[in-house]
């Protein structure tokens, strides 16, 4: 059937569109990843051991590089949520998503965590009670503490996605403003560490991630098929959100910023003995500098325009990027994977002496590099095949009455909870 006056089908328009919305979202899309790779990064510098004690009288060549590097990863986890509260806010709440992320998370927990435990893989944590716990209760024992602060943001997502959609353009830039103000700005200015600073790790810092992201979608860089709205956040003498030069200067600046701080601190550390509890305040998830880098790396992959087989590559990859950060990030490997990419080989170079300084720095960008790629690639890989996996016991059980009548109930909640 023609739509009046157009040459198309309405089924044509729409798929028009879903081609327009993919291509145009699979900028943010590799930026999940990229984000996920940097996360793997932050894991390899510093459980790896390769971040020099700031407290030291000489990092060295591989020890300044390192928290280089450091500096300009430390915006990950901010731009993962940046990146999942642009997409929920339009969003309605989902027992069923809930049950599949307790699930994932949960089969991760028990089965690399064990397998971790009995083949010896397992370092510097106790086979105990309290490990056993942690694997069958990973979300309330704090497993992954990101997907901690997740789950339960999810949980607030009701409220809280319900409320950001319905508010006007100055109440949420009030709301935003006030919360970013008592938790972001104010740590970030006092040269003390305040007894009320998570320093990023929960989830009332990722309530006020989410509803900035709520924010940028609604008013500033809105998604294919939102209704434009006035522009106001992030345009300042100039400077808008969907400019890609100053959003990719915001991000670089934004990081070396974050490093030539931390190098300062450190050396009134050094000539005065004061402020140790500060020297790695700038690389906190809740402190300034990192949030607004992570705006600006956000900024920049949303005006990437990503088009035909890549974009479909992207979105293929994209959804199974958190299990990446379960696989790697699971207590039966957490500490032992880094050496396995050199991070052991490394220390020992830098510790001999005998390598010059470019090439220390060389091999550290080539063994972290190397790490990156193959974690990620396996965690791509496994996440897949654990899909895979659920979707044929998802059939299988779809038969068994008990569990039928379960997902009938969850599927009932799905459709109370649907947003208008």
């Amino acid at each position: 059937m023609k739509k009046k006056g157009s040459g198309t089908t309405l089924q044509e328009d729409r798929a028009a569109q879903n081609r327009d919305h993919g291509q145009r979202m699979a900028g943010l899309e590799l930026l999940r990843c990229v984000a996920m790779m940097m996360v793997v990064a932050l894991h390899y510098l510093g459980k790896g051991g390769l971040l020099a004690d700031l407290t030291g009288e000489n990092l060295g060549a591989l020890g300044t590089a390192a928290w280089l590097l450091e500096s300009f990863c430390i915006v990950a986890v901010n731009v993962y949520m940046l990146i999942s509260g642009y997409f929920l806010c339009k969003t309605s709440f989902k027992l069923s998503r809930l049950v599949g992320l307790w699930m994932q998370v949960w089969v991760y927990s028990i089965g690399f965590g064990m397998l971790g435990a009995l083949t010896g893989i397992l370092e510097e944590v106790t086979l105990d009670v309290h490990y056993l716990l942690t694997l069958v209760l990973p979300i309330s024992m704090e497993h992954y503490w990101f997907m901690t602060s997740y789950f339960f943001l999810y949980l607030l997502l009701p409220f809280v996605g319900m409320a950001a959609g319905r508010m006007t353009k100055g109440q949420l830039k009030a709301a935003v403003g006030s919360l970013l103000f008592v938790f972001c700005f104010v740590k970030s200015i006092l040269p003390l560490r305040l007894e009320t600073d998570g320093q990023g790790y929960d989830c009332l810092w990722y309530l006020c991630v989410f509803l900035a992201a709520a924010y940028i979608r609604r008013f500033v860089l809105p998604a294919v098929g939102d209704q434009e709205r006035d522009r106001g956040f992030g345009e300042v003498k100039g400077f808008t959100l969907k400019k890609r030069g100053c959003c990719l200067g915001m991000y670089v600046g934004g990081c070396l910023l974050i490093f030539g701080v931390t190098i300062v601190l450190r050396e009134i550390y050094l000539c005065t003995g004061s402020l140790g509890r500060n020297l790695k305040m700038c690389l906190e998830y809740n402190h300034l500098l990192p949030f607004l880098a992570a705006v600006g790396l956000f900024g920049t992959f949303y005006s990437l325009r990503i088009q035909g087989k890549p974009a479909e590559i992207v979105n293929r990859v994209a959804p199974y990027t958190l299990g990446v950060y379960l696989l790697h990030e699971n207590l039966g490997l957490r500490y032992s994977w880094q050496n396995w990419f050199g991070a052991e080989r490394l220390l020992a170079m830098a510790s001999a002496d005998t390598k010059g300084g470019f090439v220390l720095v060389g091999a550290l960008l080539l063994c972290t590099a190397g790490a990156v790629l193959c974690v990620f690639l396996c965690g791509i890989l496994v996440d897949m095949a654990r899909s895979g996996i659920f979707r044929v016991l998802h059939r299988v059980f779809s038969h068994v009455p008990i569990y039928g009548r379960m997902v009938i109930l969850t599927k009932k909640v799905d459709c109370i909870m649907k947003r208008d």
